[in-house]
């Protein structure tokens, strides 16, 4: 079997099962275990060596008994901009796009703040050279 879908994705057909399965959003490897072991599934198998009835059993699965792809995508949004409209802490964060969990924000937050550097000399050109 070529092309394995689920829940809209498309598995790359090299890799092993078990790490195939962890390109799905929402699913990681320990996950991926869980499901391989439910789906009664040798971890080991590339996909591309997948039976069709192993690929709908592990579709099947997936599907029916988590929430991926989409569907938890719009769950996290939708989390996001509940927060935002309570005007919770966490809600302003986000929406200030501030780091959320507590860090600290004098240094260390660079990545989410887009590598900001608000200091007098961290962004300064060299001065022009005598002629």
């Amino acid at each position: 079997m070529a092309v394995v879908r689920i829940a809209g994705a498309t598995l790359p057909a090299n890799k092993r099962v078990e790490i195939a399965l962890t390109y799905l959003y929402g699913i990681g490897l320990t996950l991926s275990k869980k499901v391989l072991t439910a789906a009664n599934v040798d971890a080991n198998l590339r996909v591309k060596d997948l039976t069709e009835a192993q690929a709908n059993k592990i579709r099947e699965i997936v599907e029916k008994t988590y929430k991926v792809e989409g569907d938890l995508k719009r769950e996290v949004l939708l989390n996001i901009k509940r927060l935002k409209e309570i005007g919770a802490h966490r809600g302003v964060r986000h929406s200030k796009n501030l780091p959320t969990r507590g860090q600290r924000t004098k240094t260390n937050s660079r990545t989410v703040r887009g590598n900001v550097r608000r200091t007098m000399g961290s962004g300064r050109k060299p001065a022009a050279e005598k002629t």
